[in-house]
């Protein structure tokens, strides 16, 4: 009689307290009411996002990976999530779902992947916090839910505020450990489900830890909601020496997929070069070399990143690069402009007078026209060029 008594003594404490022991919207799909609001402060997000001037636009591109998205799902899943793809433009290396079904990939994610199956292992990790509920389990895991809510919704300004208040979103919205490996051994079904190459899932992570040792960089993403590197790789690795030890081979797509993303290779480099990282964006530029070797633009690229870099021989360095690039195509503009700038620095000044003439020549309506024309008026000892 007693046991029933604190049977009930517990029923009535708790009645309140909603569960986090959720089933996955795989099966009947019904929002409880706080996973409701939870949902609508999303939506909101998703919108202010839109229209942020972060997204990457590549329409192709975004086709692309939501078809590889909708492999990874069976069809009744699709039913209850309506899964979107987005790009956004920042360097570093990261990705982001929503409750809702919105999945942001960074293009330092992107350009850093080598394959299709690696990038399905990414989707495929978001898309079990997504169809698992982790955002909801983590809600009401929150002490102080008002705090939360709060977080979770658009705000104003320039891109600092914009990048910041993403960055405090996903602070607010970071997942245990738990719930993490759970997004990974899921994650890896679908895409070792999907036909994809498992032993491609560890090797994004395993790059980036290099990529980050290499550079001394402290493990700080714009989305800052993963376990390190070196964890997301050692859980995968686990899983290929137990549950996938006997699975052998399966879909890679490298070409394919570099075709696609050839373009925010390049894009992303030139964020990494505005950051100062030049050897993380050197070695973009190599890899889209490997890609499309004939293109004045990438060998221009170089130059400038040299040129900034501004070390020892970096500049003959440069200077080759743009002289790559006029060799392709004497046309392009910025690659005479370039080495005009190396001529100017180092005194040569009548080679960078007919350097800098040529860019303007080549490209008349420049928007740095008034500033080339008054290296031009130093190269001519402060007369009008």
């Amino acid at each position: 009689m007693r046991d029933i008594g604190l049977v009930l003594l517990f029923c009535l404490v708790f009645a309140g307290c909603p569960t986090t022991s959720l089933p996955p919207l795989t099966q009947d799909f019904r929002l409880e009411e706080d996973e409701t609001r939870l949902w609508l402060r999303f939506e909101e997000t998703e919108k202010w996002i839109q229209k942020s001037g972060l997204i990457y636009h590549d329409e192709g591109l975004e086709i692309y990976l939501n078809d590889i998205a909708q492999k990874l799902q069976p069809p009744a899943t699709l039913k209850n999530i309506s899964f979107r793809i987005k790009i956004l433009k920042y360097h570093l290396p990261n990705a982001f779902s929503f409750p809702t079904g919105l999945i942001l990939i960074d293009t330092g994610a992107l350009s850093r992947l080598e394959n299709e199956a690696q990038l399905a292992t990414i989707l495929g990790h978001e898309m079990i916090h997504t169809t698992h509920r982790h955002a909801l389990k983590k809600f009401r895991d929150s002490k102080n839910k008002s705090a939360f809510l709060a977080t979770v919704t658009y705000g104003t300004g320039g891109l600092g505020s914009i990048i910041g208040a993403l960055g405090a979103l996903t602070t607010v919205m970071s997942y245990s450990r738990e719930l993490e490996t759970e997004a990974d051994t899921e994650g890896f079904k679908l895409m070792a489900g999907a036909g994809y190459d498992p032993e491609e899932a560890p090797k994004f992570y395993l790059y980036m830890r290099k990529e980050y040792e290499e550079e001394k960089i402290k493990e700080e993403h714009f989305f800052g909601t993963h376990p390190r590197f070196q964890e997301r790789a050692e859980n995968y690795e686990n899983l290929l020496k137990t549950k996938y030890k006997d699975k052998q081979g399966g879909v890679q797509n490298s070409e394919v997929f570099m075709e696609k993303i050839h373009r925010v290779i390049l894009d992303n480099a030139s964020l990494d070069l505005k950051a100062g990282r030049f050897k993380i964006a050197e070695r973009g530029v190599e890899k889209y070399l490997t890609i499309k070797p004939n293109d004045p633009k990438a060998y221009c690229f170089l130059g400038e990143i040299y040129r900034q870099k501004a070390e020892k021989e970096d500049l003959e360095k440069a200077k080759e690069h743009y002289q790559k690039a006029i060799s392709i195509d004497p046309s392009y503009p910025d690659a005479h402009k370039g080495i005009g700038f190396i001529y100017f620095k180092q005194g040569e000044k009548e080679q960078a007078k007919k350097c800098l003439k040529q860019y303007l020549s080549l490209s008349p309506q420049a928007m740095d026209k008034a500033y080339i024309e008054e290296y031009l008026k130093q190269c001519n000892g402060g007369e009008k060029p």
